[in-house]
Formats: C-alpha cells, sequence, structure tokens
C-alpha cells in the first residue's frame, strides 16, 4: 500500500487502518528503492516567493491571482477566457521541459512521446486549458496541441462524445436513446485515454491529457514526465494521488543490478511526505458559534439578484482616448523565467538530484508580431462576439493596431531597466503578460465605446438570499443583531464591529446582514488579472432601497478597481429594473456610516416621491 497511515482526526494506532497489511512499504520506500519514478517539484525560481518561502509554482492554484480566477463557475466564465498569467507561465516551462525529454527520447530509440498530464479543479478549467491549448496561447511545441496529442477527458468530453451535450441535443437525449455511433465514439474515447503510450493502441500519440478528476480509478500509463496540478490540495493523501498518476517506470530493465533513475516533473502539487498522520488525543477545539438564518427573523430576509458577469453592448467603432488609458505595471520578479526542481528522497528535497528548466528558446524565437497577432485573436475569440455590432472582419481590423500601439507605448511600465533595454527579455515579459495585457486594454476599449450595462445571471440560481445560507461555525468574534435575518455578525476588525452596531439602531436602516458565507460577489479586473470581491455589508433602507456597503480604510488603486466593478453591478440591476434601486457605497471612517446611511435613504425617497 502507498498510504498505510490513519487519515488525520483519528484515534487509532498507526497499523489500524490495514491491519492484514503484513509489510509496510510505501510510497517513500518505492521511490528510495527505485522501484517508482522519483518526482521532482518546484523549490525556487527567478520570481518572487509565496508567503512561506516557497517557489509559486510549488501550489499554484492556492496563489492569490490564480485562486479567485479558476474558481469561477460555467456561468461566470467562458471557456474561451484567457487562462491567469501564472498558469500559462507555467505551462510554458513544462512545455519547453517537454520537448526537451521528447528530443532525448527520440535520440534514444523511444516510439512513443512523453506525456504531461493536467488535473483541473472543474469543467470550465479543464475547458479553458484545452482552448488556451488548441489556439496556440500558450508557447508550447505543436504536438502538444494539436488533435493526435491533445486529449481533454471529463463530464463534457464525454457528454459531447455520447451526443449528450446541448449544442448537438438541446432537448438533453437520455442514455438509454443513445444509439451504437454515440456509444461508440464515446467508448474510444474512453479507451483513448486508457492506452495513452501504449504502441499500437488508439492513444498511443497521446502526449497531452487534460483531466478533472483522474483518481477513481487505475491508469496504467508508463510515459508521464510532467504533471500540472490545478487544485486546491487539502490533504497529502490526495498530493500523493495525483502524483501516483506518474511514477509507473517505462524501462524495467537493470544495469549492473540497479534500475536507472526516471523523473516526473511537478508544478501546482504541494507534494511532500508525512509518514504518519495522526497519534495521540487531538486538543480540546476551540469555542464555536454556530452561524445560521434565523426563521424568528424572517422579515429582515434579503434578497440579490445572482449576477454571474455584466456585459456591454458596443458602437460598430473601436476607438481609445489614449491619455484616459491607465498604465500597465509589470514587475518581471512576478513572473517565472527559470524553475528549479529538486527531487523528493526520504520526504525532503535534495538538492543533489536536481535540475532547471526555463525559456531561453522561446524568447529567441518569438517576434512581436506574434505576440500581436496571439493577443488580437485572443481577445476577438474572448470578447469579439459579446456585443460587437460590426462586421467581424472590421473588429480584428481595428484590434490589431490598437495591441500593437499599446503594446510598443510608455503605457506598459517595467520595473527594471535590463527587462526594458533587451529585447528577447521583455519579448518574454510581454509574452508572460498577454492575458494582464488583454484584459487592461480590453477594459479601457469597453469604457471608451460601451452602451449600457446588461446583467447575465446565474443559469442555476439567478436569485440568491440569507436564508440560503447553509448554517456555519467560526472561532471570530461575533455579536446577535435584531436586524439580521442572520443569527450573528462576524466581525474581522474593531471597525466592522462598531459599522454593525451603527447599522442595527440607524432609523434608515430596515434590515441588514453582515456578507459572510452568503455569496454575494463581485469579479474585478486589477492590473489585467481577474479576482473576487465580496463587499461588507448588504442593506435594505427604511425606504425599501438597498445599498452594498464596503469598509475599507484606505483608497489606493486596488480599491478604486472594486468599487468600479461594484459600480457597474449596481448599474446593470438597476438597468434590469427587477430587483428594486441598489446604490453602493465605501465607509473610510466609522463616524462617515451616518451620515452615508441619511444621504441614500433621503435621496431614496425623494426618487419616489417623484414617481
Amino acid at each position: 500500500s502507498a498510504t498505510p497511515f490513519m487519515p488525520s482526526g483519528r484515534r487509532a494506532g498507526e497499523a489500524s487502518l490495514f491491519g492484514w497489511v503484513v509489510s509496510d512499504f510505501g510510497l517513500n520506500d518505492a521511490i528510495e528503492s527505485g522501484l517508482v519514478k522519483t518526482p521532482r517539484v518546484a523549490t525556487r525560481d527567478d520570481s518572487k516567493l509565496d508567503k512561506q518561502l516557497r517557489s509559486r509554482l510549488y501550489h499554484i492554484y492556492n496563489d492569490r491571482e490564480v485562486k479567485d480566477d479558476l474558481s469561477r463557475t460555467k456561468a461566470q466564465v467562458e471557456e474561451t477566457e484567457p487562462l491567469p498569467d501564472l498558469v500559462s507561465n507555467a505551462y510554458a516551462l513544462l512545455g519547453s521541459d517537454w520537448l526537451e525529454t521528447r528530443e532525448r527520447w527520440l535520440q534514444s530509440g523511444h516510439k512513443i512521446p512523453p506525456a504531461m498530464i493536467t488535473v483541473a479543479n472543474s469543467v470550465p478549467t479543464a475547458g479553458r486549458v484545452h482552448y488556451a491549448f488548441r489556439q496556440g496561447n500558450i508557447e508550447v511545441d505543436r504536438q502538444l496541441r494539436d488533435d493526435e496529442g491533445l486529449l481533454r477527458i471529463d463530464s463534457k468530453a464525454l457528454k459531447t462524445a455520447e451526443g449528450l451535450d446541448e449544442q448537438s441535443d438541446p432537448i438533453h437525449k437520455s442514455r438509454s436513446s443513445l444509439n451504437k455511433k454515440d456509444k461508440d465514439r464515446a467508448e474510444r474515447l474512453r479507451r483513448k485515454v486508457g492506452t495513452v503510450g501504449v504502441p499500437g493502441e488508439p492513444g498511443e500519440k497521446v502526449c497531452n491529457v487534460i483531466s478533472v478528476s483522474m483518481l477513481s480509478e487505475g491508469w496504467d500509463a508508463k510515459n508521464v514526465t510532467h504533471i500540472m496540478g490545478l487544485r486546491a490540495f487539502s490533504s497529502q493523501l490526495l498530493c500523493e494521488q495525483v502524483v501516483g498518476r506518474g511514477l509507473r517506470r517505462t524501462d524495467y530493465e537493470t544495469r549492473d543490478g540497479m534500475f536507472q533513475p526516471e523523473y516526473v516533473n511537478i508544478f501546482g502539487v504541494p507534494f511532500t511526505f508525512l509518514p504518519h498522520e495522526g497519534g495521540g488525543d487531538p486538543p480540546p477545539p476551540p469555542p464555536v458559534t454556530r452561524i445560521e438564518p434565523l426563521p424568528e427573523r424572517r422579515q429582515h430576509a434579503i434578497r440579490w439578484p445572482n449576477v454571474a458577469r455584466v456585459e456591454y453592448a458596443f458602437k460598430p467603432k473601436l476607438e481609445m482616448d489614449w491619455d484616459e488609458v491607465a498604465p500597465l505595471s509589470i514587475n518581471p520578479f512576478e513572473f517565472i523565467t527559470e524553475a528549479e526542481l529538486n527531487a523528493i528522497v526520504s520526504g525532503k528535497p535534495n538538492a543533489a538530484v536536481m535540475d532547471k528548466i526555463g525559456l531561453k528558446s522561446i524568447g529567441e524565437n518569438t517576434r512581436m508580431q506574434t505576440i500581436v497577432f496571439k493577443a488580437a485573436r485572443t481577445v476577438y475569440n474572448n470578447q469579439g462576439h459579446v456585443g460587437w455590432r460590426g462586421d467581424s472582419y472590421g473588429f480584428v481590423a481595428l484590434l490589431i493596431p490598437l495591441i500593437e500601439r499599446f503594446i510598443r507605448s510608455d503605457k506598459i511600465v517595467i520595473k527594471n531597466d535590463l527587462f526594458t533595454g533587451e529585447t528577447k527579455k521583455r519579448n518574454i515579459l510581454i509574452m508572460l503578460n498577454v492575458s494582464a495585457i488583454i484584459r487592461h486594454l480590453w477594459a479601457a476599449i469597453r469604457d471608451a465605446g460601451k452602451e449600457g450595462p446588461v446583467p447575465v445571471f446565474n443559469q442555476e440560481k439567478p436569485i440568491l438570499s440569507t436564508g440560503d445560507m447553509r448554517p456555519w461555525y467560526t472561532t471570530k468574534p461575533c455579536e446577535s443583531a435584531d436586524k439580521s435575518h442572520i443569527s450573528h455578525c462576524v466581525f474581522d476588525s474593531g471597525w466592522e464591529a462598531s459599522e454593525s452596531y451603527a447599522l442595527n439602531y440607524s432609523e434608515f436602516v430596515a434590515s441588514f446582514a453582515k456578507n459572510d458565507h452568503l455569496g454575494f460577489s463581485v469579479f474585478y479586473n486589477f492590473n489585467g488579472i481577474v479576482r473576487k470581491y465580496y463587499p461588507d455589508f448588504l442593506i435594505r433602507l427604511a425606504n425599501g432601497e438597498y445599498l452594498a456597503l464596503e469598509v475599507k480604510g484606505r483608497n489606493d488603486d486596488e480599491q478604486k478597481a472594486k468599487a468600479k466593478a461594484l459600480n457597474e453591478w449596481r448599474d446593470a440591476v438597476n438597468a434590469h429594473g427587477g430587483f428594486g434601486r441598489w446604490h453602493t457605497a465605501v465607509s473610510y471612517h466609522p463616524a462617515d456610516i451616518a451620515d452615508i446611511l441619511s444621504a441614500h435613504c433621503v435621496d431614496g425617497q425623494a426618487n419616489l416621491a417623484k414617481v
């Protein structure tokens, strides 16, 4: 058994999980003895480190810039939307190393290519990764993105193969009605993924597998050399299961009685060894408070539209006021051009078994014009069909010079003279920032030519309410509030406690709720990165209108981006007209809450009187 230890939280002895195991020969022993490949994880790179002073490639999904982006649902993100720059950066590095591995394999006589596998957190993420490879938005060899080499396997891919996807069959055929052709197509897909790396089988030439979950059944591929983890890894057991997908050796021939070393390079899976979890009595839990909606306070329930995104209609002309375009700052040390991978032996990184991978070849072979055209194609594929009322070819023709001018202008500020003066290094940096540049530039184009916001609602649940919140527990300070449908207001600061007290006793407030576990969020774009924003309070004013209130002590550029996104949400909802009238405000000091409430409540009553 690879994991013969007790899961954490269980009060039991070391051998009680598998009492029938005669010999405990775990995964660590298998790696040390050479029976499986040796995993190598990213330990250092040439960019900034995370809070634990590790490479950001160590647990990619946990990066703030990645987690909010990849956690979006199908209703909130299109598969055509660019991946976070850190993810594209990581794929470019893995792809460069994969190409070198393939060349070594060809020289040594291997007939099958090495394989890269991705384990994503959701179907939308898998779709975005698959689309990015197919469109060439990730700088990798063509073999990793052509029809023979690229394979996506998840619930949507299977439904498509079986003829169950919505586009091919809007009425959703049942599985019992599948014809033989559909069944054969789905079976071929399953067989293809099950024979990756097997000569003479359908999966022989597959070298890039994108999946959501590969843990439910065994997988016998022996040619896996690279693993990308794009999901949260909450336990070491889960890490070992994912890494185990790539540990089967390709060669069991011995030289002088010893196996030759084989490696698998891993990004995004925080893989270390914990020889034993548990042991001893767990410490007593801290005091907790149950937070839940109270039926007796149902009159204070607040409902709001669950807006997946805000779209705009556009004039049939693309233009920008260059004086109004904000600069985009790029810090070279936030991006990775070289990474150092260390083998995990005896549970620790072994510097003696180290490999270094980089992007030097990409910088030498990539011209600026290529980057411009790729950026234009990405904008067109992702945004060109949304709200544009002109000719599609005209859209691209207008878009390319705007992108080229922006990339070559002083609007891109690189915080290091070394990258500014050297063309190859600047090209690499621009390539790694394409997603950020696209989002930043598109926001400027949109602001110059938009015509009215339109809310797009979550199809599964278009309306949310405080009553939808599931009970949860907290050890944070909290107090009960008579005007809140939720049992307690949980405080992250003394300031929030003061604001909550003021809201509960204000004559201008009918009901309010602290936005904690409620699900009210707005996506905002800052420096080309999509992040999630949770306003602090939802308020129903005494005049029947609503207020989304943010408590913030500073007003920097990121807070302005949040406020802009929330105001767009407000304008779209008010334009729709079916959810009452909404206001937004920011409290910069506990003393200003009374003025904010009175101003919005009195203004709302004046508007109602006019109507």
